[in-house]
């Protein structure tokens, strides 16, 4: 499960970014990953790999199969785009709905994440898996704020597992215990503390959000989890047995938040006529953007002036599966 980020100063996910980084994984060999994507694609999106070299005689002998030309040169060098590649994004999605929750007595979490124990609910979380289109700038040291687009979609991971105790005997008196329901009830988005999405409990949830004026949030995913066990008491008193049913219910909210700076590209035009009676223009935004190009038409368009690459978010590489083996 590796989840794409786009890091570098315009938005998407894989992540795009606009400094390289270090990380020691290695890309797969073409046509080995469902992501979606042809090999050439694929290959473009492994910046911040290794890049340990090998010739393609080399590659042949080892794998017994040629690898193409831009596999063979994303192999040796991180590539970069001029605008945010879509593939980043598409890769994203496909990871996100290769997401597979545990069942009751299984909880599937990646290590990072926070996991929160009740009385039967255990190793529950809720934790962003993405938000997009977003990416993440590297403006300078320390200073790589993630940017949003003002209308999106936050994707999450919800997942718990439930503790069922043990049945007894003392007498003649015999207790059970039974698993009668579990969910999870509601998913929502907050911003800032107050909830702008609500919906169904899923254990991926995709939330479309819309922000407006604001320059910077901190975006939280919470989740309520329920369960309802049932308890049977059994009291033998020979000619004929008493029986008794109970039920004990749990709910437990779960969370995950980011920090997140809203990236809408308003720029702010200020007109010049110089001595020669030459009009000029010039544009300003006091956030990180691209260059931007009139033309004699009326037609305007952002041009590149930073570079952009990509790099999984190495918090999904693996997941972590605790399954429930005792009760108590």
């Amino acid at each position: 499960m590796k989840q794409r980020e786009l890091s570098v100063l315009m938005a998407a996910l894989f992540v795009t970014s606009l400094v390289t980084g270090l990380v020691t994984a290695s890309p797969p060999r073409p046509g080995t990953e469902g992501n979606g994507l042809t090999a050439n694609e694929s290959a473009t999106l492994w910046s911040r790999d290794a890049d340990n070299y090998i010739s393609q005689e080399e590659y042949q002998q080892r794998y017994g199969e040629s690898r193409t030309a831009m596999h063979q040169l994303a192999n040796g060098t991180d590539i970069t785009f001029t605008r945010p590649p879509a593939t980043a994004a598409t890769w994203t999605r496909n990871d996100f709905a290769d997401l597979e929750a545990g069942g009751s007595d299984t909880s599937v979490h990646p290590p990072h994440a926070s996991l929160e124990d009740g009385v039967f609910i255990e190793d529950a979380h809720a934790t962003v898996f993405a938000v997009q289109p977003s990416t993440r700038g590297h403006l300078e040291s320390g200073e790589t704020p993630l940017y949003i687009a003002p209308n999106g979609t936050m994707r999450g991971f919800v997942d718990y597992r439930v503790r069922v105790p043990n049945g007894s005997s003392s007498g003649n008196t015999t207790i059970e215990w039974s698993l009668a329901s579990n969910e999870v009830e509601e998913v929502r988005l907050q911003k800032d503390g107050e909830t702008i999405v609500e919906r169904d409990g899923s254990h991926t949830p995709a939330l479309d959000y819309q922000i407006e004026d604001d320059w910077s949030a901190n975006l939280t995913l919470e989740a309520e989890i329920s369960v309802r066990l049932k308890k049977t008491t059994r009291i033998d008193r020979g000619n004929e047995t008493d029986v008794e049913v109970t039920y004990r219910t749990e709910s437990r909210n779960v969370s995950d938040s980011i920090a997140v700076e809203i990236y809408d590209l308003s720029a702010y035009p200020y007109y010049a006529e110089y001595p020669n009676g030459d009009a000029g223009v010039a544009i300003f935004q006091s956030r990180p953007w691209q260059g931007y190009t009139l033309t004699e038409n009326g037609s305007a368009r952002v041009r590149g002036v930073w570079r952009f690459y990509t790099a999984r978010n190495t918090n999904w590489d693996t997941l972590v599966r605790l399954k429930a083996c005792w009760h108590f």
